[in-house]
């Protein structure tokens, strides 16, 4: 059972700082200030003890203000489903009263009607049911039998189990089977059940006149204020008790049922739901090729962990309600959140994603990174859909990487070598199969070392790398992004080939760029043929430009003077590293098929995978180059969020003048101002202010980098005082470049001062083109 509150949050306060109160108080008043939530009640727990809990702004403002309070009554709407309906029926599942694979039909005949009799119970509660999602028309009779009628009259949208549809309809059936197979209503069964044996005190269908009072009013219009009486048409034709919505709680009582939830389902002596029905809950129950996925009843998401946005979507179990009503649970981390609002209020013009979001992320950015292998160690029954997660994708275009031509030439040219592979996740043929496998596989080859750059082999670390084993192969991953960055002393002992496969971002600072001048360095001492299994450059090969890294300024940032986007595909820079370092290694590229210079990545067919661990979309690479450049100062590029590279921002920012000022450019994008709190890297755990950032539907033929400059020159004009430009020097490259910016000249002036050094990389990287 949850504790007494003003314990629980003497006990929890070492757990929640000061600055991390300070914090939440900041991104809630912010939302309230931007007219987004009119107040809010935020909650924070853990299995035992409460961390945090306060009550913000205002929950009614006519005809009389009214504080929001920790004791206000909520529409929970949504919550709903999870709260009540789902644990009822798991309940009644845990009893045998009810087989969550059986048809829906056995328990409600007319629910047959109009080929509906395939789809289950389990459908249902993962919105794959196939239904719609909701009623398209006020019943002809607005009342609990006439939705009923209605919902038994609908067709199906797909088949069941076929995709996901979230439906009000599949959780009003629910409701219905709860009262079918116990013969009590709805809110009678879950007060006997679930409400009652907890404690939640304050959780009803239809509040009394005490709880009306205290309640967050959801609608204001010529009707009155709407308090008290479900917001949700549906729920409110059904007498205000439905399997959809109607409940109404406090967030105490909300913690309570997480505490539950936490503790394997008990709360005291009491078992409300058992560990498997919890464990159930947390695995994805709706198709694993399609995500996001959902679980049973809830939806599913990534631990409270520094990189949840670079985690599979599962560990948490979480639902909103429509008026602005949330809860997270997190499984492995056993925290949870409940953010109350009621958004709706007055006008239904408010929105608390952004709340939502903020809170989340600052929770997340205060704990370590979670792995893929804790979250399966942890929850075992999420190891099918961590599995599906990590499966590599197939290509199903016309080109023909390296690795598929070596395999179409049965392996020819590495017949009767020993050789180490320099790879990672990226690495893989056609079949989705990696390259690891396909050598140790290939006939009259011996895989015998294995190599990986920065990221790790399954480009999931964004620091240093150690040395780690290949459970396939039972090889030695050697790390070349660990304490050293070049190959290890004796690692290349035995073999009679290197071979490097791995996708490059086409960016001059990716340091997979470096890792092959290394590899060409390495193999050429050893006397050993360096192959290289090309792959395209997926911004385009066509395209190259942007200011050069000055000679003699070689770094593990920048391995050539070469320009911000070389244009090249990977063979091709090893033949221009080979020729212009005069490195003399037995440089043996195995080209692509099929492939040409304007190809773009999405061009070519071939599957995608992240190239690291903040370049997870084709969008986010497109914007890598020009928002890189940032890279070093002291500003968010949108590590530890959703949309890294496509989002910057810092506490010292103003976001609308920097949207307007960036906006009056001609730059082929448009900026919009947001605020986010990043989970990692610069200002984690920190509001920050700033800019999203689209390029124009309509791609134009501008200069490369000509974004990035222009974004460097807007925030040095803003904030000079602020902005570090100086952090920048080395991702910009080249000196001259750096200090126009520094010293006001325009962007389109500041690139031009190195048109001489591209022309001079011009003709070099003519002389290696292959295709």
């Amino acid at each position: 059972m949850l504790v007494g509150m003003a314990a629980a949050q003497i006990a929890g306060a070492a757990d929640f700082d000061a600055a991390a109160r300070l914090q939440t108080a900041q991104i809630v008043e912010g939302q309230i200030t931007a007219g987004r939530v009119p107040g809010a009640v935020v909650l924070i727990g853990d299995a035992t003890h409460v961390l945090y809990r306060q009550a913000f702004g205002q929950r009614a403002t006519t005809p009389d203000p009214e504080p929001m309070t920790l004791s206000t009554e909520f529409d929970l709407a949504s919550l709903t489903k999870v709260i009540a309906t789902t644990t009822a029926i798991m309940q009644l599942a845990e009893a045998g009263r009810i087989d969550l694979d059986a048809p829906v039909a056995q328990y409600w005949p007319a629910f047959a009607a109009n080929g509906k009799d395939a789809v289950t119970v389990r459908e249902l509660l993962a919105h794959t049911s196939g239904l719609l999602p909701d009623l398209p028309a006020r019943p002809l009779h607005p009342d609990r039998e006439g939705v009923l009628n209605a919902i038994a009259a609908q067709r199906l949208r797909s088949a069941p189990g076929e995709r996901v549809i979230y439906s009000d309809l599949n959780f009003v059936v629910l409701g219905e089977l709860v009262e079918r197979i116990t013969h009590r209503p709805l809110d009678a069964y879950c007060q006997a059940h679930i409400f009652g044996p907890l404690g939640m005190r304050d959780t009803l269908f239809v509040p009394d006149a005490g709880r009306v009072a205290r309640s967050a009013p959801t609608l204001a219009n010529k009707a009155g204020i709407r308090r008290g009486r479900v917001h949700d048409p549906t729920a409110e034709w059904m007498g205000g008790v439905s399997g959809n919505a109607g409940l109404f709680s406090t967030a105490d009582d909300l913690a309570r049922f997480a505490q539950m939830m936490l503790n394997e389902g008990r709360a005291g002596a009491l078992q409300i739901l058992r560990p498997a029905s919890i464990a159930a809950l947390t695995s994805a129950a709706s198709p694993l090729a399609t995500a996001p996925w959902r679980g049973l009843g809830w939806d599913l998401a990534a631990p409270f962990a520094s990189n949840h946005d670079r985690l599979p979507p599962i560990g948490i179990i979480g639902h909103t309600g429509y008026t602005g009503t949330g809860l997270w649970i997190d499984r492995v981390t056993r925290q949870f959140i409940v953010i109350l609002t009621n958004r709706v209020y007055p006008d239904d013009s408010g929105d608390a994603r952004p709340l939502r979001a903020q809170l989340l992320a600052l929770l997340a950015s205060r704990a370590p990174p979670a792995s893929v292998a804790q979250i399966g160690r942890l929850l075992p029954s999420t190891l099918p859909a961590l599995r599906a997660a990590d499966r590599l994708p197939t290509s199903a275009g016309p080109v023909q990487t390296g690795i598929d031509v070596l395999e179409a030439q049965q392996f020819a040219s590495l017949a009767g070598k020993r050789v180490g592979l320099i790879t990672n996740r990226s690495g893989f043929d056609a079949e989705g199969r990696r390259t690891i496998d396909v050598l140790a596989q290939a006939p009259g080859v011996t895989l015998a070392a294995l190599f990986s750059p920065e990221h790790g082999l399954n480009i999931d670390m964004d620091e240093r790398v150690g040395d780690t084993l290949d459970t396939a192969t039972g090889l030695t991953v050697h790390s070349l992004y660990g304490a050293a960055r070049r190959f290890p002393a004796g690692s290349l002992s035995g073999l009679d080939a290197l071979i490097f496969d791995i996708q490059d971002a086409g960016v001059r600072f990716f340091t997979y760029e470096t890792t092959l001048g290394y590899a060409l360095e390495a193999a050429a001492a050893r006397h050993i043929p360096l192959f290289v299994l090309d792959r395209p450059d997926p911004l385009g090969a066509q395209r190259f430009g942007g200011p050069v890294l000055d000679s003699r300024h070689e770094s593990f940032t920048g391995y050539f003077p070469a320009p911000l986007q070389p244009g090249m595909t990977v063979g091709e820079l090893a033949s221009l590293f080979n020729r212009n370092k005069h490195t003399g290694a037995d440089l043996r590229v195995v080209p692509m098929q099929g492939y040409r210079r304007a190809m773009t990545f999405a061009d070519t067919g071939l599957g995608w995978v992240p190239l690291s661990p903040n370049l997870r979309t084709q969008l986010q690479l497109d914007l890598y180059p020009d928002v890189g450049l940032l890279e070093g100062a002291n500003l968010s590029v949108g590590r530890g969020t959703p949309h890294p590279f496509e989002w910057i921002g810092a506490p010292w920012i103003n976001a609308t003048r920097l949207a307007h000022a960036l906006n009056a450019l001609d730059v082929g994008a448009h900026f919009e101002p947001l605020d986010f709190v990043p989970t990692e890297s610069t200002w984690h755990g920190q509001l920050c202010h700033g800019v999203s950032i689209a390029r124009n539907p309509v791609p134009e033929r501008r200069p490369v980098a000509s974004l990035g400059l222009a974004l460097l020159a807007t925030l040095h004009a803003l904030y000079p005082d602020a902005f570090d430009l100086a952090a920048t020097r080395a991702s910009i490259g080249s000196q001259t470049v750096w200090q126009a910016i520094r010293d006001g000249a325009a962007p389109d002036a500041a690139q031009a001062l190195d048109a001489a050094a591209l022309e001079r990389f011009a003709r070099l990287r003519q002389e290696s083109l292959h295709y």
